[in-house]
């Protein structure tokens, strides 16, 4: 366990004021702060306060901003830390996403990662429509021309996947990364596509009829340059 002490004392006075601990346990992204706050006291050993805020008030008011940007600070080197999982070793893994999982939709929950890394479901027609692929790992795998009507891909990782005409009408598209995705041709009728990215990925051609998507999220694909002219004013970028 790391432990990073900052302490802090006002003028003629002997003790801290307060004292805050930032604490990283090993092999853990979490990160714990700690304050503590004492009352100073002068060499007689009376206590001295403040008419308006006390050593303790603020001492207080000066850990919670230090506590805000310390976890500002930290946030960053926690999500650059952050690695996706070995790839399954399991035969079937690819077979999975026909079954799909059940729990935690909304939130990608899951107790073991659905692992669709380089699979093939090339002009699927049948076994993906309506599934449940939340916080699916995609990296890799190819979908083109695949019927993925009404799927759920609730925080799906499909970065540099292939989903060249795939129909995602009805689908919940909630919070995926596309990045750097072929979705050359696809279609998003009547789709959620809240929160979702699509950094570099190729949208030529893409149809976006009805699609439900926040205003943020609209001004972050309109930035994407492949998207067609017909593309651009159904989706009112300007």
């Amino acid at each position: 366990m790391a432990s990073l002490p900052v302490q802090f004392t006002r003028n003629n006075l002997s003790s801290p004021c307060f004292s805050l601990k930032l604490r990283r346990e090993p092999r853990s992204l979490v990160t714990t702060v700690h304050c503590s706050v004492g009352e100073n006291r002068g060499e007689n050993g009376v206590g001295i306060k403040k008419s308006l805020l006390s050593i303790k008030e603020l001492g207080c008011i000066a850990c919670a901003a230090l506590c805000a940007c310390t976890l500002t600070i930290a946030s960053p080197v926690i999500a650059a830390n952050q690695r996706l999982p070995p790839l399954s070793t399991e035969p079937d893994r690819c077979e999975k996403a026909f079954v799909g999982n059940t729990i935690g939709q909304a939130n990608g929950v899951y107790d073991k990662p659905l692992d669709l890394r380089f699979c093939d479901y090339t002009n699927d027609q049948t076994n993906l429509k309506g599934k449940t692929l939340s916080a699916a790992l995609m990296v890799g795998a190819k979908f083109d021309g695949a019927d993925m009507t009404e799927v759920v891909m609730s925080k799906a990782y499909a970065v540099e996947a292939s989903f060249k005409g795939v129909n995602f009408s009805n689908a919940v598209i909630d919070r995926v990364n596309f990045g750097k995705s072929n979705l050359k041709g696809a279609v998003f009728r009547n789709t959620v596509l809240s929160g979702s990215t699509f950094e570099e990925a190729n949208l030529e051609d893409v149809v976006f009829e009805d699609t439900i998507i926040g205003y943020i999220d609209l001004q972050k694909i309109c930035r994407n340059a492949t998207i067609n002219e017909e593309g651009r004013l159904v989706l009112g970028c300007r």
